[in-house]
């Protein structure tokens, strides 16, 4: 194990990890280009084709070109993906949300008594239902 250590130095231990982690970046932004090029709606299936086929046989070239080519139309189907996501999880916690309690209704009961909308029985009886 010494011998080992002392065959393989620091800097070259140093140029894999480099090597290694600029593998995995490529790929994630391989995976990001493949993902923009279906969720495109301004382009039809040809031109989806073409660019895959542009991906996958030149992969260096294809995702460095797409990436300059068409970084502002990622950033912005990216930006409108996340506003509809965001969008979504504030309706649904709308949805879910209480409605305020007891006080809420009774509130909601005695503005109605004070515009005359409801009478003195009628806001006795929301009171109770509230509070039971």
């Amino acid at each position: 194990m010494v011998l080992f250590a002392a065959d393989y130095p620091f800097l070259n231990i140093f140029w894999t990890m480099l090597v290694f982690v600029a593998w995995v970046c490529w790929f994630m932004l391989l995976f990001r280009v493949v993902a923009d090029v279906f969720r495109r709606h301004d382009i039809g299936g040809g031109h989806k084709a073409l660019w895959l086929l542009f991906v996958i046989f030149v992969p260096f070239l294809g995702v460095f070109v797409y990436v300059i080519a068409q970084s502002d139309g990622m950033n912005e189907r990216t930006r409108t993906d996340l506003q509809a996501q965001q969008q979504q999880f504030d309706d649904h916690v709308r949805s879910v949300a209480a409605t305020g309690g007891a006080a809420s209704e009774i509130d909601k009961a005695k503005q109605l008594l004070d515009s005359n909308a409801i009478t003195e029985a009628e806001f006795d009886a929301i009171k109770t239902k509230a509070l039971a």
